[in-house]
């Protein structure tokens, strides 16, 4: 594509050489570029994209575009080459992107999903329903990339970067998606890599406090100002009522048309008659001026309001009652409320909470239908948000029977640092506690200690089948720890 066309509706250009270029490729990461490719230097919290021109310039890069805060002194880039300054590299990526794919996501329908919790879950409710229309849907979130049934690549990321992003969405088209259903994480957000994005539909789930850091966010407001941009993206929103940031989104979001559901306060889409159990819960909610019986085989409350979004998607985009019921009942979610089978007939559950009311939310759902004990183990990430360790701990320490706190991704932290956090939190409870670094024989010790009326709830990673630390992602799938374990049991 010719250069010009690629840096069409970017402001603010200052250029030195030639734009009268054939590009053949666009990227941010000097390792993906080739031959007439052009670099988007970006500042990153870890890494500065200056320190790779040399690098991308090696790999066969013509054009290299950098942001005007860049002392152009200092960085070595040949008279052949073309120099494009920009006032923000991460803008004029997500506009590059848009151009150079020909903006894929004009050409189908484009749903988001911003929230703290319920995205992944929300998503697969989504595609699931859609399918049963008769529709090709594309999914993109915390789990994977998929098309159909066809998992293209495992997640690195919630949101991809833009120059990927475009790249997928590009894919779909050209593989005859109906659909798209996206996690929109607020990095994502602050961070412009769904700039430029045609969103129909924009979902808000809840908020709740989660990445809070140095290289997150600074404090809630902003975390929450993030995900509010969402909402000028979109042409019509589904927002939960009874969450209270919830509430705030649909009083100031600029979509036009906002549609809010829910349990306990006034709202347009509303599940009364709610039945939990530990294996489904279902309720009443009126599809097509018709009151139906919904049922979904992931218990806990959570899952009311993650089937709601669902039933307010579909049906703006034209699904029955039928194919809601039928899909919502045959949905499964990797890592989200997973039940483990085993040769012990032990109840393990396998759940990404990894928040205070994530936690919460499920072992408050286990707790409530569970003869025995609720024994749960969990950590908390490194380098990651502190102020909600102690809160995870007195979560835990008050609602489980008993908590084994152990390493969930320490990255480059000390992983008694974070357990240390995580204690002084179930210290103000009288919950019965131990402390295990190692993962594994965290899970060990839960499974001897569980009999067949307990219930274990292994919190935090999921569908994650890494461990990573100081930089270096382990293999720890705990599917395949939970089988090694009791296979290895006398």
């Amino acid at each position: 594509m010719n250069l010009k066309e690629i840096l069409l509706g970017i402001e603010g250009i200052k250029a030195r050489g030639n734009l009268d270029l054939d590009i053949t490729n666009v990227d941010s990461d000097s390792r993906n570029i080739k031959e007439n490719g052009m670099f988007v230097a970006i500042e990153g919290y870890e890494t500065n994209g200056i320190e790779y021109i040399e690098n991308a310039l090696e790999n066969g890069a013509k054009v290299v575009m950098v942001q005007e805060n860049v002392d152009l002194k200092k960085i070595s880039v040949p008279e052949d080459i073309t120099l494009i300054v920009v006032p923000d590299t991460r803008i004029a990526l997500a506009k590059c992107a848009c151009n150079f794919y020909d903006n894929p996501s004009k050409k189908f329908t484009l749903i988001g999903i911003t929230g703290t919790k319920g995205k992944t879950t929300t998503t697969f409710m989504i595609k699931k329903i859609l399918e049963k229309q008769g529709k090709k849907v594309g999914l993109i979130g915390t789990i994977a990339v998929y098309i159909g049934d066809k998992k293209i690549e495992k997640s690195v990321r919630t949101t991809p970067e833009s120059i990927k992003l475009q790249r997928i969405f590009a894919q779909m088209v050209e593989e005859k998606v109906d659909a798209v259903v996206m996690e929109v994480s607020s990095q994502s957000l602050k961070l412009n890599r769904v700039l430029g994005c045609d969103f129909d539909i924009g979902v808000f789930t809840n908020f709740s406090q989660e990445h809070i850091s140095k290289n997150e966010h600074p404090d809630m407001e902003d975390y929450f100002n993030s995900k509010l941009k969402l909402f000028d993206m979109c042409k019509v929103g589904f927002v939960n009522a009874d969450d209270v940031y919830g509430a705030k989104v649909a009083k100031i979001a600029k979509t036009p048309q906002i549609t809010v559901y829910g349990i306990d306060n006034f709202c347009h889409v509303l599940a009364k008659d709610i039945t939990i159990t530990n294996s489904y819960v279902d309720f009443k909610v009126k599809i097509d001026n018709k009151n139906e019986r919904v049922k979904t085989s992931i218990p806990g409350r959570f899952s009311v309001y993650n089937s709601l979004a669902a039933i307010c998607v579909a049906t703006k985009l034209g699904a029955n009652a039928e194919q809601i019921k039928e899909a919502l009942e045959e949905v499964r979610v990797p890592g989200r409320s997973e039940l483990v089978d085993n040769k012990k007939d032990l109840t393990i559950m396998i759940d990404y909470a990894h928040t205070p009311e994530s936690l919460e939310g499920i072992l408050k759902a286990v707790k409530s239908y569970t003869r025995g004990r609720v024994i749960c183990v969990f950590g908390c990430g490194g380098d990651r948000d502190r102020i909600k360790r102690p809160l995870m701990g007195e979560v835990s320490g008050r609602v489980a029977d008993y908590t084994i706190i152990t390493g969930d991704n320490p990255r480059t932290e000390e992983l008694s640092t974070i357990i240390s956090d995580i204690e002084e939190g179930i210290k103000k409870t009288k919950g019965q506690y131990t402390c295990i670094e190692d993962r594994k024989e965290a899970i060990k010790v839960a499974i001897e200690m569980a009999n067949k009326n307990d219930i274990i709830v292994l919190a935090g990673k999921g569908h994650e089948s890494y461990q990573e630390v100081n930089h270096i992602k382990y293999p720890f799938d705990e599917r395949e720890i939970v089988k090694e374990v009791i296979d290895n049991m006398k």
